[in-house]
């Protein structure tokens, strides 16, 4: 039976919006990783079957099939397809979804998947204004006039009692873990550099406070709770994984890192938006037969702060499971290249520290999430 399996993952430093990564084009930003896996598991580009691409903005610099651009800008062989696809902020992780079932299925034997964003060259909205893409119906289903990941972060906030400070205190935690990450060394085996641009993640702050933070103004709602320090950064950068089978990764004499043991993808309530990674985990948790327990670490994407506390509250997640390395809060988010560079994470602190399951999940637009557990090889 066909298996799909992580040979080696890699990503960019994450750059702040207008930052060290703001003057390189995004099909070239993605072209460094693909470069960068190659080189790091010395597999020839001509081996490769697909690169799956997640990217949110595909207007501008991202417009036109990016993945495409980014294998000809990598001077790969111009028989190497490529499809650029976005499920939100899940792109990239629902990039990984996609090359898995194609090697399970056999479509492919070996499959890039991977995404990027630079938020800084093509601004979030530039696709569009808030609610011009849904017709009436939609909008007159739900009372609105449009839909806002803000609003629905505030909605959590309310809805699971988390106050400005607790919502504070978690953004402090990312920061804090973040740091003593890449301070200990444990992106180094991770990043692929870009040589005299940016080496290191350069969203994190240090020596932040709850004065600090209090001293923000709320974005959202005038007497709310979310604001620039308890939401993800605006950011700019990309990552990519090698995904295939675990009878073709030895027929090329590679060593995989994981395998991709489950996947979910889940709806939930399009105006609070933000509470679909709740359903997708306990979807990935039915469908694998695995309980929270037997999960040793977690990575939910930190889109706003009341997200991984209200999904911990549900699930039952131990703390120190819970995004150990930090989150979006700190590094920042790149939209469609964020779930490639958490699965990039997770699976390197897998394996750095012995863990045998790794589970993601992060909300996107609309009210969906994916899920996806990881299994140590």
């Amino acid at each position: 039976m066909r298996d799909a399996v992580i040979v080696d993952a890699v990503r960019t430093p994450i750059g702040r919006r207008g930052g060290s990564l703001s003057g390189i084009h995004p099909a070239n930003l993605s072209a460094h990783v693909l470069e960068a896996l190659m080189a790091r598991t010395n597999l020839s580009p001509e081996e490769i079957g697909d690169v799956v691409w997640g990217c949110v903005s595909q207007v501008g610099e991202q417009a036109g099939n990016v993945a495409r651009t980014a294998v000809l800008a990598a001077g790969w062989p111009e028989t190497v397809p490529g499809t650029t696809l976005t499920r939100a902020c899940g792109s990239s992780q629902q990039a990984v979804s996609f090359a898995a079932a194609a090697v399970i299925a056999g479509h492919e034997d070996v499959v890039v998947a991977g995404g990027v964003e630079s938020m800084s060259r093509v601004p979030m909205g530039s696709a569009s204004k808030n609610g011009e893409h849904f017709p009436a119906a939609v909008l007159d289903r739900y009372g609105v006039d449009g839909f806002s990941q803000g609003t629905g972060a505030e909605m959590m906030a309310a809805k699971w009692g988390l106050s400005r400070q607790v919502l504070d205190e978690y953004a402090l935690r990312s920061h804090e873990l973040a740091a003593h990450a890449a301070d200990r060394g444990s992106f180094d085996g991770q990043l692929a550099p870009l040589s005299d641009v940016l080496a290191g993640d350069e969203g994190i702050r240090r020596g932040g406070t709850l004065e600090s933070l209090g001293k923000l103004k709320t974005v959202f709602k005038e007497d709310g709770v979310i604001h620039a320090g308890n939401s993800s950064q605006i950011s700019d950068g990309a990552g990519a994984l090698l995904v295939t089978t675990s009878e073709k990764a030895a027929q090329l004499g590679l060593t995989p890192m994981a395998r991709i043991h489950t996947c979910a993808v889940a709806g939930d309530d399009p105006v609070i938006m933000l509470t679909g990674p709740i359903a997708a985990t306990e979807k990935a948790l039915t469908r694998s037969g695995l309980k929270i327990d037997d999960i040793g670490a977690f990575e939910v994407n930190e889109a706003f702060a009341p997200v991984p506390l209200a999904w911990q509250a549900e699930t039952g997640a131990a703390t120190d499971r819970l995004n150990p390395l930090g989150g979006a809060i700190a590094v920042g988010h790149p939209l469609g290249g964020s779930g490639a560079i958490l699965m990039t994470r997770l699976v390197h602190h897998m394996r750095d520290n012995g863990i045998r399951y790794g589970l993601q999940t992060m909300c996107e637009a609309g009210g969906l999430a994916n899920a996806t557990i990881l299994e140590l090889l």
